[in-house]
């Protein structure tokens, strides 16, 4: 045997054995946490290099701790809008559709494009070190779910292990970013697979612990924050933080419908493509000028807003700039994500929160530190989800299992009221307004892949809809096929026959085939998916239905019992998948 044939037959036994033992598989997840850790550390230097150069900042200081900017770095908001038009333009960024882990795992099992996501990742970078209002953590995320995806397919892992693969490698970025395993593994579940599987527990563990060591070891300082009393909270204080949930739940709502609404705008304004970063980098620079804190993802000026008490208006003032500078990043063209500026909004609105109530009653209800805390994770939850990822979080941030307590409760308030009235996290908002359907990371891939066209019978005995009854008896005996397709003098779909119905007792031989019509609505397209062709089946109360491409030449015919048949088959395997059987 040659030496390629030998490499080819040893790669294919290597292979078999991550899809044959669970071991192996869990030792891929620890090398999918190595390089997810790796590109956390890498994708965050090269953010820190652009701020280092552009605006003067200390390697260990972050722009938003900045006291005010000089002219010259406030121009480089703009300009940073256009290298950002001028990366995009060269990679072909807008050509093609860029596929996250949450839509790649809820739509294309957990595939992913490497190249893809290196763009992701690389706009991210620009748009975080010119100063715009966007974290790194779609970045970390981003990288570490595309290698895992890489892998897995490289390795041809079944369609559950790469989705599990895929939520281990951006749990395992995550937790690099915050020195956080516990935090990262709850934010693979709860974000990226979209359930608890028992399954994933290994993989996604050591995949998260793989990746905070390696950060750890490359002395990264983890984005951390330092709130803790250990004191016991009163029941009557829960019910307080369940307020400041909701009080959260209604901003993140707000602040969602108008990053959607700002990108729609601008937009609509038909300039061209990369003139929108520009111009919002512009729009940045008031913004900027009024405070510094509200560039970048916000690192630096949370930490100051635990560590001194600022007075109510200053906040209130923050909490305003931070989030139009948010909400103009994003809905002009920058790219990032809202979950570090989520975290730095809900401790603004924490402190003020615990203001008002200590001023509404004249003496101190809730500590501003620990209701910042609160605020912050119920703020994360409304907008991005996983109420027990920021739960985690927050005890491995302060170690404080009373004040873990209270983020629990107010974060799933937040959870249930922006389910109840808005349905999407802001990851799943954007990709519902581009027209997807997806509410989670949840698994409905296959359902997508079920169309019509896949299911249909080929085999479709056609009659002219001005045949006689007489006609139609002598070609089709009773018995001898359940559905008949009616064809236009065209050629064309005109709808669907019972042989019964034409043997009934009062149906004279010279009457026109097409009275007999059962469905003469529009057939099914073959792209339309499992869950559409059910609805029509419901709609049209027919078992029978054809399938014509665009002109309306006929491709098939479908039945309801096939349809129903595939998707219990299909829910049966997806329950199995789920459990790991």
């Amino acid at each position: 045997m040659s030496p390629p044939l030998i490499a080819l037959t040893w790669f294919g036994r290597f292979r078999r054995r991550f899809r044959a033992s669970e071991a192996w598989f869990i030792g891929l997840a620890i090398i999918v946490g190595v390089a997810a850790g790796l590109g956390a550390v890498v994708l965050n230097i090269i953010a820190r290099v652009i701020q280092n150069r552009i605006f003067g900042v200390t390697e260990s200081a972050n722009i938003n701790a900045l006291i005010s900017l000089t002219p010259v770095q406030l121009i480089m908001l703009p300009l940073g809008g256009g290298v950002l038009a001028l990366f995009s333009w060269a990679v072909r960024a807008r050509k093609r559709t860029l596929v996250d882990a949450v839509e790649a795992n809820a739509l294309h099992g957990g595939r992913m494009s490497m190249s893809d996501s290196l763009v992701i990742s690389g706009q991210t970078a620009i748009s975080n070190g010119f100063g715009a209002s966007v974290g790194l953590e779609a970045g970390y995320a981003q990288l570490g779910s595309a290698f895992a995806s890489w892998a897995g397919d490289l390795l041809r892992v079944r369609r559950s292990d790469l989705r599990t693969l895929v939520g281990a490698g951006a749990g395992a970025g995550i937790a690099a970013a915050f020195g956080a395993p516990l935090a990262g593994a709850f934010y693979a579940f709860e974000i990226v697979i979209g359930a608890y599987t028992p399954s994933a527990i290994a993989p996604v563990a050591a995949a998260t612990l793989a990746g905070t060591s390696v950060a750890q070891a490359l002395g990264v300082e983890p984005y951390i924050v330092t709130a803790t009393s250990n004191v016991a909270i009163p029941a009557s204080n829960y019910v307080l933080y369940a307020g400041l949930g909701a009080v959260c739940a209604l901003f993140g709502i707000v602040l969602m419908y108008s990053v959607a609404m700002i990108e729609a705008g601008s937009r609509r304004i038909r300039l061209p493509a990369w003139s929108r970063p520009v111009i919002g980098g512009f729009l940045l620079i008031p913004i900027a000028i009024a405070s510094p804190q509200v560039l970048s993802s916000g690192h630096g000026a949370l930490h100051m807003d635990l560590a001194f008490g600022y007075p109510l208006g200053f906040i209130v003032a923050i909490l305003v700039w931070k989030s139009l500078a948010s909400i103009v990043s994003l809905g002009f063209g920058y790219r990032g994500g809202l979950f570090f500026a989520s975290l730095f909004i809900g401790t603004l609105v924490g402190h003020i929160y615990a203001n008002l109530l200590s001023n509404a009653s004249g003496h101190l209800v809730l500590a501003q530190n620990e209701s910042a805390v609160v605020g912050m994770a119920a703020m994360a939850v409304a907008v991005i989800g996983g109420p027990m990822t920021m739960a985690m979080l927050v005890l491995q941030a302060t170690h404080d299992f009373f004040l873990t307590g209270a983020v629990v409760a107010a974060s799933l308030i937040a959870s249930t009221i922006v389910r109840e009235t808005f349905g999407y996290s802001f990851s799943t908002w954007r990709l519902h307004l581009r027209g997807e359907s997806i509410k989670s990371a949840r698994d409905i891939g296959w359902v997508k892949t079920l169309t019509a066209g896949r299911m249909m019978r080929k085999e479709a005995q056609t009659i002219a809809a001005d045949a006689s009854v007489a006609e139609f008896r002598r070609r089709f005996p009773l018995g001898a096929v359940s559905r008949v397709v009616l064809l236009d003098e065209a050629g064309h779909y005109a709808g669907i026959v019972a042989p019964p119905s034409a043997y009934a007792e009062g149906v004279g031989s010279d009457t026109e085939v097409s009275t007999l019509a059962q469905s003469t609505r529009g057939p099914l397209a073959p792209e339309d998916d499992i869950a559409a062709v059910m609805a029509r089946f419901d709609t049209d109360q027919v078992d029978v239905l054809a399938v014509t491409d665009a002109e309306g030449n006929v491709l098939g015919t479908l039945s309801e019992r096939f349809v129903r048949k595939r998707y219990a088959e299909e829910l049966e395997k997806a329950q199995r998948e789920l459990f790991g059987e």
